[in-house]
């Protein structure tokens, strides 16, 4: 602590109230002495308990009823961006709605401050205006990359430009690139808002227009960009960006997978000349910390990111952007359970700036809100460039069905085997990871299951492993069933991509082929370089998961079929309707996004199914509305409300007994003529995965009317129910994605 010349103490006048990143609903109270300049959102250091600690100073006392010789001192103020007054609200608001302690979500919004010191110095690339003697496209592909600036290290460039290092090295030795030491603190990117313009259709120069407005006027709005598939939403809302970068703002884009997206990064390149920042779990902390402080103080312009990157310290928010909003992915599924396109909308409010919501198939919420004038609703009908929509139909599995063991009918092996030699692309999608869903010994029937979890192990055969998609759980694919002992006795039941692949690779050996899956060997940077092949046309076949429908633009594709288009449509979870037509649309809407026309082949046992016949009849519409009027007879979001109530506990008896409490209480506290009447409690039940972890579940699920007060309701049930004990927990989620 300094002191001043005079060897007198600094008086204490002020005490402040400073939250913690922990599990903690509370601020504590610390006292400020007066040479420490301090006001709220400051980040401070502060003893807490035996330790120091992080905080965020929450609020200044400055009255003296605080003061009392119990209280600690606060430190000293740390040398971090503070948190503004919209940050501090966004994060009250949250806690509130979620119920979920300030602390947890505090925490999102907040970065380790020693994260950055102790950085080793970092070494990036420049171009000299020297010539390469071999132009190779590996070499060009970076050349034009560090041209688009960015202070990157070289490691960083190679992988913007899906190079190798060597590559980066060479054109050093060359002195086609020079080398120099970044400076740490100072990560900037110049966005010009006119470096480039993308030829707009009428549709969608009308409405950019409006989406411009909107931001020029710098007041908050939210504004649903629905728009068939290759309508050029991107383009749209890129007008959007400039409009924010011209008055001086920073703006976000929500994604729901943006360590995939390398299209997406390099079109934007295209429009404003430089990369936009990145943030996802693939980043390295280091460089987190650095595009943090640069976004605090401004110089990062633009920045683009998953769920996460919502929690950023923009010193200027003027845009918000969520791109696909009807994606599952932008549900938080542990420890804050929030989902980013309502908080999107929330923080839009806060900081009082446009909202973008986009997609091909929006979500029910966000058509009821357009519908009902909550949301500005700008529609585009028509396909970029004059192109149309792929030519869908389905075939009926139960007429034209596969072989026994296979997965490929023989009216879809006509269609690839046509497709491929006209030169063209087809993308085969199956909604099931690994090589099958569960594996058996065809002597004993014993089945291998998860030992943490009530689930099938699912067979990695491109792995030589089983794994668990629930815990994470893994195990060497045996040679022998572990209870008959019999050799080679193992047999797949159902299809998974990699089964899938083999299929095809056997009846298709002519042609290339890639399996991509999130599981992919090699991580999302592999991934990337696998999509950036597939966009350039090198693989005939592309065969995947839902992260292949997710945005990309391959115009080589003409055929895209769905292997299974019955996944999803037989459980009880009240969305599989909406998300399975989500699905198929956005699949289907791969195909005929270049100069050819599409063709989309749906394979089924049910063509009969609703779902179904919307998706083939093209007649959107009608799914929307029987589907918005169903879920409004039935009191479901966004009429109604839904929370669920999760209790687990390492013993089956300890959780049965408190969610069993819990129910007593919720019952007790809804009866007739009380304050919570209106809201019904269903469960306990075992949840469908009733083991995850080793830990046992059961499941409250409660239903009210919009207006009901669920938050109120929750708490006064846990406070009736009393504390849990022992192992027990309790996991609230307030508006339920997963019923699992």
């Amino acid at each position: 602590m300094k002191r001043d010349p005079l060897n007198i103490a600094p008086t204490i006048s002020r005490t402040a109230d400073v939250l913690l990143p922990l599990a903690l609903d509370q601020a504590y109270s610390y006292r400020v002495q007066d040479n420490i300049d301090l006001e709220a959102g400051d980040v401070v250091s502060i003893p807490f308990g035996p330790r120091e600690a992080i905080g965020v100073v929450w609020s200044i006392d400055c009255s003296g009823t605080k003061r009392g010789d119990n209280l600690k001192l606060v430190k000293e103020k740390l040398d971090w961006p503070a948190l503004s007054a919209p940050m501090r609200q966004f994060v009250d608001w949250i806690a509130a709605y979620t119920l979920a302690p300030r602390g947890m979500v505090m925490k999102m919004a907040l970065r380790d401050p020693t994260q950055v010191s102790s950085e080793r110095p970092r070494i990036g690339v420049q171009v000299t205006g020297i010539e390469p003697k071999r132009p190779t496209t590996q070499r060009t592909r970076l050349i034009e990359t560090v041209k688009q600036g960015g202070n990157h290290t070289k490691a960083e460039y190679a992988k913007l430009a899906h190079v190798s290092s060597s590559v980066v090295n060479s054109l050093i030795d060359e002195g086609v690139l020079e080398t120099y030491e970044l400076n740490t603190r100072q990560i900037t990117t110049e966005l010009d808002p006119d470096f480039a313009s993308f030829e707009l259709s009428d549709d969608q120069r009308e409405a950019a227009r409006s989406l411009s407005a909107k931001v020029e006027a710098q007041t908050n709005s939210v504004t649903l960009l629905e728009g068939i598939t290759g309508s050029g939403k991107t383009e749209v809302y890129f007008e959007a960006i400039s409009a924010a970068l011209k008055v001086g703002r920073q703006a976000l884009i929500l994604m729901p997978e943006i360590a995939l997206t390398t299209q997406f990064l390099d079109r934007f390149a295209k429009r404003f000349g430089a990369y936009p920042c990145e943030w996802h779990s693939g980043i390295s902390e280091a460089r987190r910390g650095r595009q943090y402080h640069a976004i605090a103080e401004g110089k990062i312009k633009v920045a683009a990111g998953a769920r996460s990157a919502l929690f950023l310290p923009f010193k200027n928010l003027g845009l918000i952007i969520v791109d696909e909003e009807h994606e599952a992915a932008y549900k938080q599924g542990d420890g804050v359970h929030y989902h980013a396109r309502d908080m999107a909308v929330v923080r839009g409010k806060l900081e009082n700036c446009p909202v973008i919501l986009a997609s091909a198939t929006p979500s029910i919420e966000s058509r009821v809100n357009a519908e009902q004038g909550r949301y500005t609703h700008l529609k585009l009908n028509s396909r970029y460039g004059g192109r149309v929509l792929p030519d869908l139909s389905a075939i009926d599995m139960r007429v034209n069905g596969p072989k026994t063991g296979q997965w490929v009918s023989h009216q879809l092996e006509t269609a690839i085997h046509e497709t491929v030699e006209r030169g063209e692309q087809v993308i085969l999608f199956l909604n099931r990871r690994g090589f099958a869903p569960l594996t058996l010994c065809r002597t004993c029937g014993h089945r291998w299951q998860c030992p943490n979890c009530t689930a099938w192990l699912v067979e990695h055969r491109f792995r030589h492993s089983l794994v668990c998609h629930h815990c994470g759980h893994i195990e060497r694919t045996p040679k022998q069933c572990i209870i008959c002992h019999t050799a080679d006795s193992l047999t797949p039941v159902g299809p998974g991509v990699e089964r899938l692949g083999e299929e095809v690779a056997a009846k298709f050996s002519k042609y290339r082929g890639v399996v991509l899956s999130s599981d992919f060997a090699g991580g999302s940077e592999r991934l990337r370089e696998e999509l950036a092949k597939v966009a350039k046309g090198e693989f005939d076949i592309i065969i995947g998961t839902q992260l292949i429908a997710k945005g990309h633009n391959f115009p080589g594709v003409t055929l895209a079929a769905v292997i299974d288009a019955d996944i999803g449509l037989a459980n009880g979870d009240p969305r599989a309707a909406e998300r399975t037509f989500q699905l198929l649309q956005q699949v289907t809407g791969r195909a005929g996004r270049g100069d050819k026309k599409g063709r989309g082949l749906l394979q089924t046992y049910q063509p009969e199914h609703p779902v179904l016949r919307a998706i083939l009849s093209g007649d959107t519409e009608r799914f929307y509305r029987e589907e918005i009027e169903l879920r409004h007879q039935m009191g479901l979001p966004p009429f109604g409300r839904l929370a669920g109530l999760v209790v687990s506990a390492v013993t089956h008896i300890e959780a049965e007994n408190h969610a069993r409490s819990l129910a007593r209480a919720a019952y007790g506290l809804s009866g007739d003529g009380s304050l919570y009447a209106d809201i019904s409690t269903l469960g306990p039940a075992e949840a469908p995965v009733a083991v995850v972890r080793g830990r046992h579940r059961f499941r409250l699920l409660l239903k009210a009317p919009r207006a009901a007060d669920m938050q109120g309701f929750i708490k006064d049930i846990l406070a009736k129910a009393g504390p849990a004990k022992g192992s027990v927990r309790v996991l609230i989620d307030i508006d339920p994605l997963s019923f699992m």
